[in-house]
């Protein structure tokens, strides 16, 4: 399965924007663009220049390659609605996403590979895709095999250090090891500072 394996503090420089808890502290002590030539980088800037790196900090968010986010924006191009909004709604609803955002992972990398590792039921079977896209009555929750191990053991502690806000779309029960979707995403709810209409320029010129 493919995925950027590129180290996450570096992407979180590049973009402005901590992609982990880990490079908070990082970028606390070194900010702006990693590199040699960084300063040169950093002057100026042109429209093109600002939409293409908006684009690469929602991508690099949500843990997508630039195939599997072109593709995305087709999709959201073509639904009712603006394509902007309707494209973080898609990035939402993704099964990894839903993981993280119920706080039973602490980054989305690590929602990712708990769902690529199996570890979820999706309505009662077992899934092993991050992308799978969820809808309002879909459950997730852990396979009884996974509740046995460590990690999921202390997920009552996970959920409470995650600092995770509630969704109106998405309820979690960490007792039970359940996240329900019960409606969908809103705009307000995506993450914040993101400008989407950015993105839509850049895949419309």
């Amino acid at each position: 399965m493919a995925r950027d394996i590129s180290p996450i503090v570096k992407q979180s420089r590049r973009e402005g924007v901590a992609l982990a808890p880990k490079a908070h502290k990082v970028m606390a002590k070194k900010s702006g663009i990693p590199g040699e030539h960084a300063n040169m980088r950093q002057r100026g800037g042109s429209l093109y220049l600002t939409q293409l790196r908006e684009k690469q900090k929602v991508r690099r968010m949500y843990g997508l390659l630039e195939k599997q986010f072109a593709k995305l924006m087709k999709e959201a191009e073509k639904a009712e609605g603006l394509a902007g909004e309707n494209l973080l709604q898609l990035l939402e609803r993704r099964a990894d996403n839903a993981v993280y955002r119920a706080g039973f992972a602490t980054t989305r990398r690590q929602s990712r590979q708990l769902v690529s590792h199996g570890h979820f039921l999706l309505n009662g079977r077992r899934i092993d895709i991050p992308s799978i896209r969820l809808k309002p009555g879909d459950v997730l929750e852990v396979r009884p095999k996974s509740q046995k191990s460590e990690y999921f053991k202390n997920l009552d502690n996970i959920v409470a250090s995650s600092n995770t806000t509630p969704l109106s779309w998405l309820k979690s029960d960490p007792k039970k090891m359940q996240i329900e979707i019960s409606g969908l995403p809103k705009r307000e709810e995506a993450e914040a500072g993101i400008n989407e209409q950015l993105i839509v320029e850049y895949y419309s010129r």
